[in-house]
């Protein structure tokens, strides 16, 4: 999915989308490749001005419409998408920089000028540029690094180092305008983006009046550029998961289309997470521009990290997913590539961007203050007044008081819940937080009160629902056994009809919790006969019954969190049958959806974060190795959770939820993997024994494996990504 969130969002994206098809056909684009090289402006430059796409972000009172950095990053995202030729970037970085950061005689003289047309470029690195005192403004010498746009830009924004300071020197950016423009000797380079220009400017005792000079620091126009270059890298990345997929659709081999083998299905939904987390990214970045400059800084930091590389992997992933079609000039897929490559060098090093990043991340964590427009009418005030009540009473009683109140599991209908809506669970969760207190939670209760709410009887209800949610009873889940774990529909445990209910007999495996349980909701075929998803029945099983055994299964990290489960002519009552005999794949569907839903909402909330576990360092500073890691692990954190955000966003505006469970639940797993194995890494010697740090960091990375395996393996979740969200053919 794109950036675009919202109706008006996803009208804009639609719109431009359109307006690039319109006016930026391949055909066309490469044959403008010699003149976009030379700086010469591409023949849809004034349709764009005509659009006002120019001047979408800059103040109305300069002719522009004051749009949001969203929605330019919209803009940039789609046209990135239809790969528009020009200097589009440079202009709206070199004239968002001037609206934010010059002087009012700066913007009322260029501002218009870019709203009507004028061409601009910005510089992303100082060096090269040296700046000196002189008089009250600067004399500037030397020659840029390589800027994106300089040969048809009209004005400039540069920057040079003061006095010829080392890397920890101050810097001084600034404006040339288009009257000094023939002062400046821009020599042409070869792009390697073959859809616009790029070159070096060289200044020799450039005098810079001080009203020319920008007031901001590298820093803050490196987050800038970073968030607009992290946009068009998702639109680059979308092109490329987009077509690779329509291709494995078509291509055929050994009689079938290549989108039918698990390989190829397994790599493009992996293409498609990764394009999902840089969207995520990207927007993350664009939401953070307005805020607290940290914020931003660590927001467009994990931009940076995720979106410029993750865009150039993705292009060549997906050559290799064309096949010898996708590496040959004729083909679009190499413009695509090339462009990110081209956006990853000029903000580049990557390793500067994740050591940045982990700098950052030691001093602050990226929060999302959402914005909620429609609370219902007094119930913050409400919620508040009950967990006041919930506080001031014993712990042992603050869960009962809870449920009393419809907090616990608010989403839930009355009487259990207050049939909160999105909105409402956010206000909910909003004044848990606010209170210090911990939102309660029925574990596995969570998948199972869903399905007896939905399908069970009012007795059953009445006997399950309330004292579940009081923390009086407690549930496990007896679906997956021996032969029977992605394959549920397979599995053999039997119930047979009996006098007044069913006889269980078979053996269940995986069982979290059983141990401590005291209600099972339990999938059994009692129909042999039957198609293997016909013949099934859901049963509530009392884990105290006789004839049922919990065994628990030691773990690689030595713990016993699963367990074997046997029934032997274990006897379960008619009044414990959910729904009719052979309802149970239906029902235990039910039970699946609210497991991965559930899955999602808990990864929204705060998740251990890389530099939670510096303090191995003893307060010393970590080696630039360990806070490059920091960076590369927080850039992953922060895409997932900006991709909560965004899922969590769609619920509140009534939209129907995207892909992103699905992603959530495979990107989870890839940075738990990651984060576990790296912090066992950094305790080096001493996580090989299990004392002390090192051996906890072991464990918990011994512990990884739950993880990858529980709501279906990460093969499975790709499958399922595959087949229902990218439409492939099932193997």
């Amino acid at each position: 999915m794109s950036i675009a969130l919202s109706e008006d969002q996803k009208a804009l994206a639609e719109s431009v989308a359109a307006f690039t098809a319109r006016h930026a056909q391949p055909a066309s684009t490469r044959a403008e490749f010699d003149d976009l090289a030379a700086g010469i402006w591409p023949a849809s430059w004034r349709a764009l001005a005509e659009q006002n796409l120019l001047g979408l972000h800059l103040p109305a009172e300069f002719g522009g419409d004051g749009a949001g950095l969203v929605e330019l990053a919209l803009v940039l995202e789609e046209t990135t998408f239809g790969l528009m030729p020009g200097p589009l970037l440079p202009t709206v970085l070199a004239s968002l920089i001037i609206s934010r950061h010059g002087t009012r005689a700066l913007q009322e003289k260029l501002l218009p000028g870019f709203v009507a047309g004028a061409t601009g470029a910005c510089a992303t690195d100082p060096r090269g540029l040296t700046a000196t005192r002189s008089g009250d403004g600067w004399e500037i010498t030397g020659i840029t690094a390589p800027v994106l746009g300089a040969l048809s830009a009209q004005t400039y924004v540069l920057g040079a180092r003061v006095g010829g300071s080392g890397d920890d020197g101050s810097t001084v950016w600034f404006a040339v305008d288009e009257d000094r423009r023939a002062e400046l000797a821009v020599t042409r380079l070869q792009s390697v983006d073959l859809t616009r220009d790029i070159g070096r400017v060289g200044l020799t005792a450039f005098h810079l009046p001080a009203d020319h000079v920008l007031e901001l620091d590298s820093g803050r126009l490196r987050s800038t550029a970073a968030a607009l270059f992290g946009a068009e890298s998702a639109g680059a990345a979308r092109w490329c998961q987009v077509n690779g997929l329509a291709y494995t659709k078509v291509r055929e081999q050994f009689g079938r289309t290549i989108g039918a083998f698990q390989a190829i299905k397994h790599k493009c939904a992996r293409l498609f997470v990764h394009s999902e987390l840089i969207a995520a990214a990207a927007w993350d970045a664009a939401v953070a521009y307005d805020q607290d400059p940290d914020q931003f800084a660590l927001a467009a930091a994990s931009a940076a990290v995720v979106c410029l590389p993750g865009a150039v992997d993705i292009g060549l992933e997906t050559v290799a997913l064309f096949g010898g079609i996708g590496y040959t000039w004729e083909h679009d897929m190499h413009l695509y590539w090339r462009r990110a490559i081209s956006l990853q060098n000029l903000l580049g090093p990557r390793a500067s961007w994740e050591s940045e990043l982990g700098r950052l991340a030691c001093k602050i964590e990226r929060h999302h203050d959402l914005q909620l427009d429609d609370e219902p009418d007094g119930l913050r005030g409400w919620v508040a007044q009950q967990l006041a009540g919930a506080a001031a009473r014993p712990p042992d009683d603050q869960r009962t008081f809870l449920a009393e109140q419809g907090l616990v599991s608010p989403h839930y209908p009355r009487p259990y819940g207050i049939a909160a809506g999105p909105v409402a669970q956010v206000v909910i969760s909003q004044e848990f937080e606010r209170a210090g207190l911990v939102q309660p939670s029925t574990q596995i209760g969570e998948w199972a009160l869903p399905t007896v709410l939905a399908h069970g009887t009012d007795e059953q209800r009445e006997t399950f629902v309330r004292p579940t949610l009081r923390g009086e009873i407690v549930w496990c889940q007896l679906f997956s056994e021996p032969g029977a774990g992605s394959d549920l529909a397979s599995l053999r445990t039997r119930a047979t009809k009996v006098d007044g209910g069913w006889r269980l007999n078979g053996q269940k495996v995986w069982t979290s919790g059983a141990q401590e349980s005291d209600w099972g909701i339990c999938l059994a075929r009692t129909d042999p006969e039957a198609p293997k998803h016909k013949g099934l029945s859901y049963l509530l099983v009392d884990m105290r019954s006789p004839g049922l055994e919990v065994r628990p299964l030691r773990e690689a990290n030595g713990g016993y969190l699963f367990n074997e489960v046997f029934f032997n002519d274990v006897f379960v009552p008619d009044s414990r049958l959910v729904g009719q005999p052979g309802d149970g794949w239906r029902l235990a569907r039910t039970t699946l959806g609210n497991e991965r839903v559930n899955i999602a909402v808990g990864m929204g909330r705060r998740r251990d974060l890389p530099a939670d576990y510096l303090g191995l360092f003893d307060g010393k500073a970590p080696p630039p190795g360990v806070l490059q890691q920091v960076g590369v692990l927080t850039a992953d954190v922060n895409a997932f959770t900006a991709l909560g955000q965004r899922s969590l966003l769609r619920q509140i505006s009534g939209l129907q939820p995207g892909a992103e469970a699905s992603v959530l639940k495979v990107a989870a797993a890839w940075n738990l993997t990651n984060l576990r194995r790296t912090v066992m890494e950094w305790h080096g010697a001493n996580a090989a024994a299990l004392d002390g740090d090192g051996g906890q960091a072991s464990l918990e990375y011994l512990s990884v494996p739950p993880s990858l395996l529980g709501g279906g393996t990460l093969e499975i979740q790709l499958n399922v990504i595959g087949e229902r969200v990218l439409g492939l053919p099932r193997s």
